[in-house]
This record gives structure tokens, C-alpha cells and sequence, in this order.
């Protein structure tokens, strides 16, 4: 058994601007807390904040382990180690050609790898400078799940012990075959089963979220507790991150109003099942007329959701890890108000901290190439313009005239010279000091939100659909349960100084 820790003493409430960085909320739309009424939560990487080298080593192993066990891979890839900087959300397989990319806000191909070889920038360009990437198409598969991750690795470290051998590969069904075991591994309970032995080991007890959860209910909002877990794994994992944590609440289904396990997102959005009730053990025995306090239940949709419990559109905020299944599919099918946690968040913030020199330069050296550009641009109009008057002129011209002509021109020629050799060495430091910034983060894949100087794909779905975003759920214990969120005034790029 674990001693649960000391509650942690409530902080006071301060603006914004004053919490601690990484506890802060981030806001893409304006949201105001006072005009929500219910705040929903997931639990896997959203309310339980998991150790994720040691979960993402244990999905990797009994994964591998089955590949060979179970469906005729070779015995030697089962030497292969998990390797967590080689993975990152928001990468692409494509299983037509067995690489795997990162792609921008413009599904623009950047980083891209073949096994554990990178591309160059010719090869990668030659892969992939005429094809459209379509991430819902059968070709290609988006990593956009911490769960997921593993997967990615084998994906990638099998292609590369499989071809290093001299074998070859069926690239779509590796894909196929790594996605079934995995998913089986997940649906029979082997996973859990596991995490369940030893809860400690696996997930974060925050000793901070009870609180942030006493806090919202104490300004008068219900909680609820949707979750893809079913109900033998979520009394697990809910015991051990609450029961026994505040002296209110002896058991932590007292947390929340609504307690749903076994939702089946994204599905939960659009479809129509019931809500089944359970009893004390998990187990179903009728379907559900209400959603009362104290039950728990099953499956159910959104639609039944809001008509069960009478809160609806914008005045419910709903708390979850998974881009699309929480975030993206909530926002394209209700009025729900959205806040993703991205665990990846405060070791990003953190790294971003330490390199802010090199960062403001990089940002002075883009408006210096920027200003070069245009100098460069202006040049090589007006260097022409002069030859052509040089060469019109002939004879025309008094040898004085003719004499400062040339100089102008020489002169010209000289200029566009230099401003080449600037431009040339701006570009070279800002392109050095980029790759610096990434590469020290993570060597392979560079910064989560970012590829380039664009936003990543992942990074520009948190801006298109998450309302919120934050790092852990029991933020919202440094900050007022009716806190008034304002997202900062978005610029065009004419609106830019």
C-alpha cells in the first residue's frame, strides 16, 4: 500500500499572470468560468497523470512480446528497446512507404524518418513534394494519443531491425498488425491488469487534485466523470489518486455528480446508446431512466447526457487528454466549452524558459532576413533598370554622364552582392539556432507544438479546438473557480509591427 500524501495546503488565489507558468491555463477563446455550470473530466492522462516512460515501456513490451509470440514475427526483434525520444504526439505513419513525419499547420512534411534514419532534405522532398497528405485517408495513420506512442516506436524500430537484415516488409500490414496487438493488449485487460498490481508505480498521485476538484464544486458546479475505462479499472485508479485525501470526501465518488465509465468516445458524441446502470460491482442490470449522485453508469451520448442532467451547450466544460476524441470530435458535434490537458506541456514550457535568449534572437533574426528580403527584392529590380539604361543610352551620353552611369551601376552590383552575402549569412544562424532550439529538446522530433517556424498539426488543432489548455488537471486549484479567461487579441500578419 501506498500512504496517501499530506493535502496540500489551498494556495491563494491569484491573477493569471502571477501563477507559476507551467500551472497556468492557456487560452485560445475567451471562457468564463462563472457562466459554466458542469466541468466533465476523462480520467486516463487527464485526472490520473500517469509515469509515462514506465506505461509507454510496458504497452511497448507486451506488444513486442505478442508480435512474436503470437503472430510469426522474428525472434530477434524481440531484443528491441523502447526509446521515448524517438516518439512524440502529433507524428504520421504512412504505411504505403513505412516512414514516419511530423507534419505542419499546412500538412506540409517535415522531419521524416525511414526506421531510425533520417531522411534528407532531397529524399524527403522527393517523397513527398507532390503528394497530398490526407491524414483520413487508409494510407496514413496520426499518432495523437500518449497510448499511441509505443506503437509509432515499434512501427519504426522494426523497420529498421526487420531491413538492416536484409528482410522485407509488408509496410501497411506491420501497421495493421502492431494496431490489432496493441489494441488487444488495451482490450482484454492485460494492461491493466498490470497497472492495477501496482498503481503507485504507474500513475501520479497529485496531491493537489482533490483539492482543485473541492474547489469547483464548492462555487456550485457539478462534476462529472466521463471515461473509456471501464467501471473494475476506474474505481481502481479513482481510489488510489482520491479516496482518503480530503476528509469530505471519504470514498471519490463523492467528487462527482455524474459518473460514467465505458463511454466509447468519440462515439460518445454522436451516438445513440443508452445509459446502462451498474451496481456496486460494475456490473449492468437495467438502463438508465436519470443520472442520479452516488450511481454509476455505462455507455450513454451526449444528447441523453445534456436531456439527463440538464446542462447543455457552452455552459458545460469538458477536461480531456485526447486531441481528437475529446477536444476535436466535442467541438465539431456540441456547443461544449473545451480545456485539453497536454502533459507534455511543462517540460516544453521549462526548455522554452531556458533557451528565451536564443529564441528572441532567432525572432530578431527572422524580422532582420525578413527586412532583408525586401532589400534584396528592391535590388534586383533596380540593378536591371540600370543596365537597360546603360545599354539604351549607346553613344548618347557625354563620357562624364556615361562614366557615372557605370559607377551607379557598379555600385549596384556591389550592393546586391552584399546584401546576398547578409541575407545568406542571416539565414545560416537563424536555420543553426532553429535546429538548436529543437534539437536540444528532442533531437529527433524538435518541439511538440512547433515544426519549423510553423505551428505543428498537433499544435494548430490545440489552437483550432481547445478553448483551454494546461498541463494537469488540478490547475484549476490556482485559479478562481470563476475565473474570466481572455484569450490575448489575435493578429493577422498585416496587423504585425
Amino acid at each position: 500500500m501506498h500512504a496517501p500524501p499530506s493535502p496540500a495546503p489551498l494556495p491563494e488565489l491569484l491573477a493569471q499572470s502571477d501563477v507559476r507558468r507551467e500551472r497556468q491555463f492557456f487560452v485560445n477563446r475567451n471562457l468564463r468560468m462563472d457562466q459554466v455550470d458542469l466541468v466533465g473530466f476523462d480520467m486516463d492522462y487527464t485526472l490520473a497523470v500517469y509515469h509515462k516512460r514506465r506505461v509507454e515501456d510496458l504497452s511497448f513490451q507486451m506488444t513486442l512480446d505478442r508480435l512474436v509470440r503470437e503472430r510469426g514475427y522474428p525472434v530477434e526483434i524481440g531484443a528491441i528497446r523502447y526509446d521515448p525520444d524517438f516518439v512524440i504526439r502529433g507524428l504520421v505513419i504512412d504505411k504505403e512507404t513505412g516512414n514516419i513525419f511530423k507534419v505542419d499547420r499546412h500538412n506540409h512534411v517535415g522531419r521524416c524518418y525511414h526506421g531510425r534514419r533520417r531522411l534528407s532534405r532531397e529524399e524527403r522532398r522527393a517523397a513527398y513534394r507532390q503528394v497530398r497528405i490526407r491524414l483520413d485517408t487508409p494510407r496514413f495513420a496520426w499518432i495523437d494519443t500518449l497510448f499511441a506512442l509505443p506503437e509509432a516506436c515499434l512501427y519504426a524500430f522494426i523497420v529498421d531491425r526487420v531491413e538492416a537484415s536484409g528482410g522485407a516488409l509488408d509496410y501497411r500490414k506491420l501497421y495493421d498488425d502492431i494496431r490489432a496487438t496493441i489494441d488487444a493488449v488495451h482490450r482484454d485487460g492485460s494492461l491493466k491488469a498490470v497497472l492495477t498490481k501496482d498503481l503507485g508505480h504507474y500513475i501520479v498521485r497529485d496531491p493537489e487534485l482533490g483539492p482543485a476538484l473541492h474547489k469547483l464544486r464548492s462555487a456550485g458546479k457539478k462534476l462529472l466523470l466521463a471515461t473509456n475505462s471501464f467501471h473494475d479499472y476506474t474505481d481502481a485508479v479513482m481510489r488510489f489518486l482520491l479516496d482518503g485525501m480530503l476528509p469530505e470526501y471519504p470514498d471519490w465518488r463523492r467528487y462527482f455528480d455524474f459518473v460514467v465509465v465505458g463511454t466509447r468516445k468519440p462515439d460518445f458524441f454522436t451516438g445513440a446508446e443508452p445509459f446502462l446502470e451498474l451496481d456496486r460491482t460494475g456490473t449492468p442490470f437495467g438502463e438508465a431512466s436519470s443520472l442520479e449522485r452516488g450511481r454509476a453508469y455505462q455507455g450513454g451520448n451526449l444528447a441523453l447526457l445534456e436531456k439527463m442532467t440538464g446542462f447543455s451547450g457552452d455552459r458545460v466544460l469538458y477536461v480531456g487528454d485526447h486531441i481528437y476524441g475529446d477536444i476535436v470530435k466535442s467541438k465539431r458535434t456540441s456547443l461544449w466549452r473545451t480545456c485539453l490537458v497536454v502533459q507534455e506541456l511543462e517540460g516544453e514550457l521549462a526548455h522554452v524558459e531556458r533557451m528565451a535568449p536564443e529564441i528572441r534572437r532567432l525572432h530578431e533574426l527572422e524580422a532582420l532576413r525578413a527586412g532583408l528580403d525586401d532589400e534584396l527584392n528592391q535590388a534586383r529590380l533596380s540593378l536591371p533598370a540600370l543596365e537597360r539604361r546603360l545599354e539604351r543610352a549607346n553613344g548618347g551620353l557625354t563620357p562624364e554622364a556615361r562614366a557615372s552611369l557605370e559607377e551607379e551601376v557598379r555600385r549596384g552590383k556591389g550592393e546586391l552582392e552584399r546584401l546576398r552575402r547578409g541575407h545568406r549569412a542571416v539565414a545560416q544562424e537563424a536555420d543553426a539556432l532553429e535546429a538548436r532550439v529543437e534539437d536540444s529538446h528532442n533531437p529527433c522530433w524538435g518541439l511538440l507544438f512547433k515544426e519549423g517556424h510553423e505551428n505543428s498539426r498537433f499544435g494548430q488543432q490545440v489552437e483550432d479546438y481547445a478553448c483551454l489548455y494546461t498541463s494537469r488537471a488540478s490547475n484549476f486549484l490556482y485559479h478562481s473557480p470563476v475565473q474570466y479567461f481572455r484569450a490575448p487579441r489575435e493578429l493577422m500578419p498585416h496587423e504585425r509591427p
